[in-house]
């Protein structure tokens, strides 16, 4: 695929510039009103549209454009072979003028070129690149732009439940296998308790859960919370296989808890030959990555875990812009820029492409710094009009986070 698809690359580049598809709309009021009203942009736009805006008129939208971009072929391709994901990852756009309101472009685009294959943080990918080239009523240039995409191989993932879905980099490779017998128990985990399955019944308590009582073989079930408390019943001490996210000799051992029922567990807090049958244990959580966290045990005389500490209010310095990404925002600012692409509005088709989340396009990043840019010389030079914005993003910004514009530069956190 290399091969073929560098071939078509240096064709494309070759062929030079041609003409994109026809901007369906003249530029007017109704678009950079919804535009300004997503992105909370307050500047004065009556006559003229935000500068941003530019790739928003060439946009396609929902209808299947007559033309496509030069970048199809190439993309098409790699999307056959697996490259499924897609992220922008760079943007320059440079302002010959601004747009008025009524007037009609026109544009053009030619092929950068194909970089790859890259190891990067989302997978191995390609960057594609090409440009395009925006002409007024005038028949002059207004605009141009770069733009850079990473087609990239979703990481393969395993959710809780082992169903198949794509092992995501930095995750603990053993997942639990989660059925409508165990569901409650894994929610307890996650809410800080360990429950134990409880037969509505005749009120038996069994571990691991079952779909029937073995005492009375009722089918009704319920849970207790159990106290946290226990002894070691019997316990081994691993050393060999080698085990995913594990170092060994650790020690695994079956805990009886007061409440009589026992469960498995490793002992942690203390080294393998301090481990002893009837050494009193007690329930610690041991996080593992960002989605599973597993109960453990530690010696009830260990020492608790230090509680951490309290984040730091957050402070928002003078001049700086400050956005919290709602799921709101992510997806009003796609479909204000005419983005139509499911990783922005689709969180299943989004984190199936191996993202978190949904995240915020490239065309609403040019928008958010263009409002930034000319918000901070506002006091200094009211009439200031902006020349260029050059993007370079590290990493998407996900819908739960917030973007934040401090004087060092763009940040994006939770």
């Amino acid at each position: 695929m290399h091969e073929e698809l560098t071939a078509v690359a240096d064709r494309l580049a070759a062929a030079g510039e041609r003409p994109a598809a026809p901007c369906q709309d003249p530029v007017n009021a109704a678009m950079i009103r919804n535009w300004t009203q997503a992105l909370g942009d307050p500047g004065n736009w009556d006559d003229v549209a935000p500068p941003a805006m530019i790739q928003v008129w060439s946009m396609p939208g929902l209808a299947e454009a007559k033309a496509g971009s030069v970048a199809d072929e190439p993309l098409r391709m790699l999307n056959d072979n697996g490259y499924t994901g897609v992220v922008a990852t760079n943007c320059e756009q440079t302002y010959d003028r601004y747009v008025k309101v009524g007037e009609t472009l026109r544009s053009t685009m030619r092929f950068g070129g194909v970089t790859g294959p890259k190891t990067t943080a989302m997978g191995e990918g390609y960057f594609v690149t090409w440009y395009q080239t925006w002409y007024g009523a005038d028949g002059g240039r207004v605009a141009e732009m770069l733009f850079r995409v990473l087609k990239f191989k979703p990481r393969q993932r395993s959710g809780k439940g082992g169903g198949g879905a794509a092992k995501k980099a930095g995750r603990y490779p053993l997942r639990p296998a989660i059925g409508q017998d165990t569901a409650f128990f894994w929610e307890g985990v996650d809410a800080g308790e360990l429950r134990v399955q409880r037969c509505a019944a005749c009120g038996t308590l069994r571990h691991p859960p079952g779909p029937m009582c073995p005492r009375c073989h009722s089918t009704d079930r319920d849970h207790v919370v159990a106290s946290g408390r226990g002894t070691v019943h019997s316990y081994v001490v691993h050393h060999h296989p080698p085990v995913p996210g594990r170092t060994p000799p650790y020690v695994v051992a079956v805990v009886e808890l007061e409440e009589g029922v026992r469960i498995v567990g490793n002992v942690n807090g203390c080294a393998p030959e301090d481990v002893k049958v009837g050494m009193p244990v007690r329930l610690t959580f041991e996080r593992m990555d960002d989605e599973l966290t597993l109960p453990q045990w530690t010696p009830a005389d260990a020492p608790p875990p230090e509680p951490e500490p309290e984040p730091e209010a957050r402070t928002v310095p003078e001049g700086a812009l400050e956005i919290e990404l709602t799921p709101t925002f992510v997806i009003a600012t796609a479909l204000a820029t005419r983005d139509f692409t499911p990783v922005h509005h689709d969180t299943a088709l989004a984190r199936a492409q191996g993202s978190k989340d949904i995240f915020v396009n490239i065309l609403t990043t040019m928008g958010i710094v263009q409002r930034y840019a000319l918000e901070a010389v506002a006091g200094d030079a009211p009439d200031a009009e902006l020349e260029s914005i050059a993007v370079r993003l590290g990493a998407p910004a996900y819908a739960g986070t917030r973007w934040s514009s401090p004087a060092s530069g763009w940040t994006s956190g939770r």
